[in-house]
């Protein structure tokens, strides 16, 4: 256990080393006032970095990461990522990425407790019951959480378009709103297309007036 708690040590400073070697100027950059054009909304799975799988370097993407990337309206953690990103930061675009195969979407298709995750996770099972009539026809357990993932996707784009933060930059056309699925068995990345209008499917219940 120690020798693999060192070994990310041991990286790091190999890291460093040939930053420094390749870029004598690296640090000095990154010390600088940070401004991405992105905003990352991801699953927490070590498998999916929002800078490797886009060949991003730091400094271009701000990342925010949860189980199964949610946009839950009680979060105040994504919440506040959300203003500060869209506000302060002022990124143009904001990227909701999920990925095939993702173990919280299966997990969500599933009876089995596992604990605090359960309460997370019932968003999940919620989207599938308004969707069961699609879902229930695919009998592939595979191919059915792969589906379920982009359904996810896309109802989570819609999340982030019944804030208020969000509607406003979307009406001031300084921000886009972009749903993706990584696959992880090629390293793609598939782009939503059914979401380039991402406030036309939102309820006009959740749409604020303009101020």
């Amino acid at each position: 256990m120690i020798k693999s708690y060192n070994k990310l040590l041991e990286g790091n400073r190999k890291w460093a080393t040939d930053q420094v070697a390749n870029d004598p100027d690296f640090f000095k950059r990154m010390i600088l006032v940070q401004k991405p054009d992105y905003l990352w909304i991801g699953c927490s799975d070590s498998r999916v970095p929002a800078e490797s799988v886009t060949g991003a370097t730091p400094g271009e993407i701000f990342v925010h990461r949860n189980i199964a990337n949610l946009v839950v309206h009680t979060d105040l953690n994504l919440l506040s990522v959300l203003e500060f990103a869209v506000k302060v930061l002022k990124v143009r675009h904001i990227i909701l990425c999920g990925h095939y195969g993702c173990g919280g979407v299966k997990s969500s298709l599933e009876n089995i407790s596992y604990g605090y995750v359960d309460n997370w996770l019932r968003n999940i099972k919620e989207i599938y019951v308004r969707h069961a009539e699609e879902l229930d026809h695919i009998t592939d357990l595979e191919a059915k959480v792969d589906r379920l993932v982009e359904i996810n996707v896309i109802e989570q784009v819609k999340n982030l378009c019944k804030t208020k933060i969000v509607q406003k930059a979307l009406d001031e056309k300084v921000l886009q709103v972009h749903g993706w699925v990584y696959n992880m068995q090629n390293g793609r990345i598939k782009d939503l297309n059914d979401i380039d209008d991402p406030l036309q499917d939102v309820h006009p219940i959740f749409k604020y007036e303009r101020n």
